[in-house]
């Protein structure tokens, strides 16, 4: 098993997430891993502050297949431009909205990432 942290970034204004077109997954995710891999400053959000939001375990794809017990960070960020991130690691980077990422195949993106979408919809309309 491999413990690792996402870090979901959540755009102050407008409510949109940034993800990325991982290259090994091949699957659209939030920054993170085993460190992080944009360059922002990694400011805790309103949401839950410095404690995660959600806790998953995965079973990894590939020929070095593991578990991924991972814990999910929100950030707050300014969803303007998009920062600069590790070419190496993802092909491209998006800010999305909630409901667009609700919107997306499941088959795309971290398989609990329309679970954890719902439950960062609901802790915002708390």
């Amino acid at each position: 098993m491999h413990l690792v942290s996402y870090f979901v970034m959540l755009g102050r204004v407008r409510q949109k997430v940034l993800l990325g077109e991982h290259r090994l997954a091949g699957l659209w995710l939030p920054a993170g891993g085993h460190c992080e891999e944009l360059d922002l400053e990694a400011v805790p959000g309103d949401v839950c502050g410095d404690r995660p939001l959600f806790l998953t375990v995965t079973p990894t794809r590939g020929p070095h297949s593991h578990t991924d017990v991972s814990l999910w960070h929100v950030l707050s960020a300014d969803a303007g431009q998009l920062p600069a991130f590790d070419e190496r690691e993802y092909r491209s980077m998006q800010w999305l909205t909630l409901d667009e990422v609700l919107g997306q195949p499941i088959e795309t993106m971290d398989p609990h990432m329309h679970s954890f979408t719902d439950k960062l919809l609901a802790t915002l309309h708390m």
